[in-house]
């Protein structure tokens, strides 16, 4: 058995169980030099991160951070410490220290925080290092970090300690800074197109916005059932009528729906209107924010997606123009010409031919849609505006006038998903009645009367987008699941 390897528990391999015991007893030497070893205020004159990437020979500095490996040399030792945006080595000689202070280092390990000042200097081999006068331990870890070549290999611990993961895995730490980056720069680019950020309930009474299944509560004090909001839409649109003209939410939305690659229970979602403006302004808009984005945080407008061993499976072009092409014309390139001249049972026979599973209860447009789902969506990596879908699909969007039977939007493919859908906002409310009646069967309690009657007040023609962020950061980051790019996301309960 290779004894490098942390599974190996031989005697010369300590358990867990020991190397806890083994930390246990040097909390308590900690405690009995006089340190706390759970720390307080340590000033700090820079980030590791930061220092490194600034650096400076000569420069006085105080510095803290987890320690994240150690090379010991006798009276001489080598550390790097670091947080989430990076590291820094550091170097300490035992001659130069205190017998105190010493003392305090040789009961730290890989996995403590510290706080370390000195003087900065570049090594023989150039690199950036903290000569080390004084240090304080800031926190004693109880329980080892994972081993520092592999890091947390495990996809059920990535997900569900997602601090190991964090701590251990550069490449899962640089995916959430850069997603935190990225929701900012978003907040600047619409700021800046004089959009303003507001927020909506997350409590509703009525779950509109979207089709799918929400999470059901009950406010006591009201004596009321709610849903958890699947989509911020209607509350935003209301506030059109309100007279805000640009608005957008950035926030979470929840759908009790199934989980997979690209689905979470709850996602955060954008959703952005823009009065007097349509559909292709907001595309054109949607087009520019995403290559901002890929050329600010990724190096410019050719995205690689990797599998596990680092070998490149895809490059997803994102230079612009992106292509733009109506959704019958896509169904016909897959499905035949003849297709909107067929009848169901037809549709039904070359589903079958085609390899494409349909249910008994879909209606004809849910069949159309099943098709372009798997036949076109899940094909198409570089990014595609689909746009003039049947009206169907989305009861709150402009009917074409050229074309009764299809709506004035797009939905935006990229990696075989789609990440954004974009409208040009029905605002017809005796429209927006008879859609709502024919998507709810004819029920009169499933319709939202409070929409309707808001737009009866008046809402401007506009468009309006959405982009699901957790869907834009797995293209933009190459991440292969939405568990990748969501901080803790939704796992089942261990038995």
């Amino acid at each position: 058995m290779n004894q490098s390897d942390p599974a190996n528990t031989t005697p010369e391999t300590p358990s867990s169980s020991e190397l806890i015991a083994i930390r246990r007893k040097k909390l308590e030497k900690l405690k009995e030099l006089g340190i706390d070893p759970y720390g307080s205020n340590y000033p700090t004159t820079h980030t590791p991160a930061n220092l490194k990437e600034n650096f400076i020979e000569d420069l006085e500095v105080q510095v803290a951070g987890r320690i994240t490996a150690i090379r010991d040399m006798g009276n001489s030792q080598f550390l790097v410490i670091g947080d989430i945006e990076g590291s820094i080595q550091a170097y300490l000689s035992k001659k130069e220290l205190s017998d105190e202070l010493w003392q305090a280092w040789k009961l730290m390990d890989r996995g403590d925080w510290i706080g370390l000042s000195g003087k900065t200097f570049f090594t023989k081999k150039g690199e950036p290092t903290i000569h080390v006068s004084d240090l304080l331990p800031l926190t004693k870890s109880l329980r080892p970090m994972a081993d520092k070549w592999h890091g947390v290999a495990d996809r059920e611990i990535k997900y569900r300690q997602r601090y190991l993961d964090l701590m251990s895995n550069p490449q899962s730490a640089e995916i959430f800074l850069k997603r935190s980056q990225m929701i900012s720069e978003i907040r600047n680019y619409l700021g800046n197109l004089g959009y303003i950020e507001v927020e909506t309930p997350m409590l509703q009474d009525v779950a509109g916005g979207a089709a799918a299944r929400p999470f059901e509560t009950y406010h006591n004090a009201l004596g009321m059932p709610l849903t958890m909001r699947i989509a911020p839409e209607l509350y935003l649109k209301r506030l059109l009528v309100g007279g805000f003209t640009k608005v957008f939410e950035l926030n979470r939305n929840f759908r009790n729906e199934g989980i997979s690659r690209r689905h979470n229970p709850e996602f955060t979602m954008l959703e952005a209107y823009c009065a007097f403006s349509d559909f292709k302004e907001m595309a054109d808009m949607v087009e520019d924010m995403v290559c901002h984005l890929a050329e600010k945080f990724c190096g410019g407008l050719k995205i690689e997606h990797k599998d596990e061993e680092g070998n490149i499976t895809r490059i997803i072009d994102l230079s612009r123009p992106w292509k733009r092409a109506e959704y019958s014309e896509l169904i016909k390139g897959v499905a035949g010409d003849d297709w909107f001249d067929l009848d169901e049972e037809a549709h039904r026979a070359k589903c079958k031919e085609l390899g494409v599973e349909i249910s008994a209860g879909m209606e004809d447009y849910e069949i159309t849609q099943q098709v372009f789902e798997k036949l076109v969506e899940e094909h198409t990596f570089n990014p595609c505006f689909v746009t003039h879908v049947s009206k169907e699909l989305v009861p709150l969007a402009k009917v074409n006038k050229e074309n009764g039977k299809v709506i004035d939007v797009y939905e935006l493919i990229i990696n075989g998903q789609e990440i954004s859908p974009g409208y040009s906002e029905l605002n017809d409310p005796d429209e927006q009645r008879e859609r709502f009646e024919s998507q709810s069967g004819g029920e009169t309690q499933n319709i939202d009367e409070a929409f309707v009657e808001a737009l009866e007040h008046g809402m401007p023609p506009a468009g309006g987008i959405g982009i699901g962020i957790d869907r834009l950061i797995m293209m933009l980051t190459g991440a292969a699941t939405i568990r990748d790019v969501v901080l803790f996301p939704q796992l089942k309960k261990k038995d």
